[in-house]
């Protein structure tokens, strides 16, 4: 991936323009060729393409507010796969403080050919409704009407906010093809921006400097881009949106008044400015606080291990996660002892809280969750992060903690949050470091079955999972039980029945069921034709991308899967043919493969297991994967031959 930082500072630039014909901020005229267009010359089979798009973000030289301003048009070629296009959906911030951003000026339509001519639509606003999305975020929602392969869909609107630290960040590669899209800031000279750029495309026309512009001396950064293609995910990667090309904004320092006044520009200085924040350090330095809600017993065990171990369960049973994330706390601690119930922030920094009351060495760890994001290491803000995790440090070692999942142990945290780095907050300094989950993921499916007189086969099936799969699965499981059980039906091809999950006293998440099926096995007459895996069988390869790896290979953690099928054989019956075993590593054992098949007295016995041995790779290992999954689909897809005697 490609990362540049774009610093501008008052004293760095007192001119530089490039691409002066270019004229931003200028919405096309709608025309009835818009319409007419029948598909997309960036490609021709997408569903949707956006025709104009400018986000312009300006800084208030007078009220020192933010303007948020949108333009969009969008060209619609199959609306049954343009849902995201569909309803128009506007976030609203507000802050603990009580500071909050206002909506204004929306403008709304649907453009559609009726007779050779333009029918215009307009949003009405009865169609606006909102949602609550958390505590700070309110969403206005609109339905755009009348929406019909070709329809053009037009609006613009505006947002006034009081947040003028980070800009929001905006992504200009969509999974919608874009054949104009641009981002222009402007901001009084007096107010110096960090513009951060991630990704590999670059702008077909730029202009930065400074201009007179809204009746102040200003700052300007326009970036525009022509012509660009959808974004095109690849699978196996934690989030797509990490390899996009974004830009994100964010408040340098500010000069007012003869006084020079700088935020936030190094990780130290984040530490700093979080250490005597009302809603994080103050929080759990507070021991005192939370002193009393210890058992005793706990307290009173010697072993700093043990005794990190049995606070961190104490925790996470006794408080619950509001599925809020945030490195703040929403209530504060007090609230949480009382309500049993907070955000991230609420549940780790108590969990802090207790075990620094109990003389442990424990700090808070920022991080970006995966669907937030990689950290930008080149570009220092506090704007990376949005979650926060517990460590523990004991003889030297490092162990990690996070309340906000029941399945949760130390060093098995929800995948959320296994995203490369992090920031440590010692009490002295902050230190970035890698959080790379070294911990082995464990999944065994283990069948016992057996061939019927009439070509059924019925017999047990168990689903057995460990580590971070045990953890997943379980919150799967907690989040809808119903749901979690009907995947093995709509997952393999045969009957269950008695289906039953629990989590073992050793912490692993299992499932057992009974199955029966009539289609496993083929008769040839005298033969019978089956698959010694039975419904478990790989049946393509997971590695079928045919053009060249773009991006990291990640799989969370490191990966042990087993298959094991027990198969008694029908009397009367021998086994004409077994199929071949297989064994295959790479020379640096990071990927194996093993399969065998063999014959004990009237039972087949299958085992075929896949390790691994790391949570993620460079790019350049994808020819490895495509070639062990192919043995894999290969000797998995064998079949073997019962013989009537």
């Amino acid at each position: 991936m490609n990362k540049i930082l774009f610093v501008v500072c008052a004293s760095a630039i007192s001119s530089a323009t490039f691409a002066q014909k270019h004229e931003f901020l200028k919405m096309p005229k709608f025309t009835i060729e818009d319409l007419k267009k029948a598909k997309s010359n960036i490609d021709e089979k997408a569903p949707a393409e956006i025709l104009y798009r400018s986000i312009h973000y300006r800084v208030d030289p007078y009220n020192g507010q933010l303007i948020k301003q949108y333009a969009y048009r969008v060209k619609i070629y199959d609306k049954d796969k343009s849902e995201s296009w569909l309803n128009l959906e506007i976030p609203i911030r507000e802050n603990s403080a009580g500071s909050r951003e206002t909506l204004n000026s929306v403008k709304a339509y649907v453009f559609n050919l009726e007779n050779e001519k333009i029918e215009e639509t307009k949003v009405d606003k009865s169609s606006k409704f909102k949602s609550k999305e958390n505590k700070y975020t309110t969403v206005n929602k609109y339905a755009f009407p009348n929406i019909k392969n070709g329809s053009v869909i037009e609006y613009q609107y505006e947002v006034v906010s009081p947040f003028l630290y980070e800009i929001p960040l905006i992504y200009m590669e969509l999974d919608t093809p874009s054949m104009y899209s641009e981002y222009v800031l402007d901001a009084p000279t007096n107010m110096s921006y960090h513009i951060d750029f991630t990704g590999s495309l670059k702008p077909k026309h730029q202009k930065v400097g400074e201009e007179f512009l809204y009746g102040a001396d200003s700052k300007t950064y326009r970036f525009a881009y022509e012509n660009v293609k959808a974004f095109k995910d690849e699978k196996f990667v934690k989030n797509s949106d990490n390899y996009r090309t974004k830009i994100r904004a964010e408040l340098h320092s500010t000069f007012f008044n003869n006084g020079l006044k700088t935020y936030t520009s190094t990780w130290e200085d984040i530490r700093k400015k979080l250490w005597e924040n009302e809603e994080f350090g103050l929080q759990y330095k507070k021991d005192k606080l939370v002193k009393d809600l210890l058992p005793k017993n706990i307290s009173e065990e010697k072993d700093e291990l043990k005794k990190a171990n049995s606070i961190f369960d104490f925790v996470k049973n006794t408080y619950t996660w509001n599925h809020t994330a945030g490195f703040y706390t929403e209530n504060g601690l007090k609230e949480l002892a009382k309500t049993k119930t907070g955000n991230t922030g609420d549940l780790n920094l108590m969990l802090i809280n207790m075990l620094r009351s109990e003389n442990l060495k424990a700090y808070p760890i920022l991080i970006s969750t995966i669907g937030n994001g990689f950290v930008n290491l080149t570009f220092p803000n506090v704007g990376n992060f949005n979650y926060v995790i517990a460590a523990v440090e004991i003889n030297k070692n490092v162990y990690l903690y996070d309340a906000t999942s029941k399945q949760s142990k130390e060093g098995i945290l929800p995948s959320r949050v296994w995203n490369s780095n992090g920031l440590l907050l010692r009490d002295d300094k902050a230190e970035v470091i890698s959080l790379n989950n070294i911990k082995t993921s464990y999944s065994t499916h283990t069948t016992k079955a057996k061939i019927n007189p009439d070509g059924t086969v019925t017999g047990q099936y168990q689903d057995q999972d460990e580590g971070l799969f045990a953890l997943n699965a379980k919150e799967n499981f907690d989040e809808n039980p119903d749901k979690y059980k009907k995947q093995y039906k709509e997952n393999f091809s045969v009957d269950f029945s008695n289906i039953s999950s629990r989590v073992l006293d050793t912490g692993e998440f299992r499932s057992t069921m009974n199955f029966e099926s009539s289609n496993l096995i083929d008769d040839l007459g005298k033969r019978k034709i089956i698959n010694p895996l039975l419904f478990l069988h790989q049946t393509s390869n997971d590695f079928d991308q045919q053009e060249e790896r773009k991006y990291m290979i990640d799989f969370v953690s490191p990966i042990s899967k087993t298959k094991i099928v027990e198969i008694e054989i029908p009397e009367g019956y021998d086994v004409a043919d077994l199929p071949k075993s297989k064994k295959i590593v790479t020379e640096d054992k990071e990927i194996s493969y093993s399969y065998t098949v063999e014959k004990k007295d009237n039972k087949i016995l299958t085992v075929s297991t896949y390790e691994i041995a790391s949570a993620d790779y460079p790019k350049e290992y994808y020819p490895a994967f495509k070639q062990i999954w192919k043995v894999i689909s290969d000797s998995e897809n064998q079949v073997m031959s019962l013989i009537k005697k």
